[in-house]
């Protein structure tokens, strides 16, 4: 996440006119419009080879990923995000209205960056776990070469699953399984 964009009290349905006519990515957060910043190589690998291997693996179902450029509100929250991957498995994010815009993702992934990963691990996650469909929350580690998954156990609670470069990656939320090898897979240092 970047720096905040000049003071501008924008609602919701502004802050939606206002982003389709610009140039560039922007987030909403409770009325604060804040640019995105562009992803390194290995961020934009990393995310390309998870979104790949679950776009291969949803095909023929309800369920669809969206990479880097689709965004999530957060109604409870007041915010418009634009996680790194997202899934949706629900009829209501595949309706006209929902087209630029899901509500009922199953799956976000964030691909952590040194600039980002406090945020990501932080007052996103938090604003994230206000979704009632979301069922997992994932962050990579371009780093450490880890994914941390964090799922919603039956009680509401978030657990965390770790997952290691020589482990198998399982996400739960679909059913999903895939080598934490492949999804680094081309990735050179950050």
């Amino acid at each position: 996440m970047s720096l905040p964009q000049a003071k501008m009290p924008l609602g919701a349905d502004d802050y939606l006119a206002w982003e389709q006519e610009q140039p560039c990515r922007h987030e909403y957060i409770d009325g604060e419009v804040f640019a995105m910043s562009g992803a390194s190589d290995a961020h934009g690998t990393a995310a390309g080879n998870l979104f790949a291997a679950l776009h291969t693996f949803t095909r023929g179902t309800p369920c669809k990923p969206f990479i880097a450029d689709m965004k999530v509100q957060v109604a409870a929250a007041n915010s418009f995000y634009y996680p790194d991957i997202l899934v949706t498995c629900d009829p209501r994010d595949r309706t006209p209205e929902a087209s630029h815009v899901k509500q009922h993702p199953c799956l976000i992934v964030e691909v952590l960056s040194p600039s980002t990963e406090a945020y990501d691990r932080g007052n996103k996650f938090a604003a994230y776990r206000q979704l009632e469909a979301l069922q997992e929350y994932a962050l990579v580690s371009l780093e450490a070469r880890r994914i941390e998954i964090f799922r919603r156990d039956a009680t509401g609670h978030w657990v965390l699953h770790p997952f290691a470069l020589d482990e198998t990656l399982e996400l739960a939320s679909l059913d999903f399984r895939c080598p934490v090898a492949e999804i680094f897979e081309g990735v050179e240092g950050e």
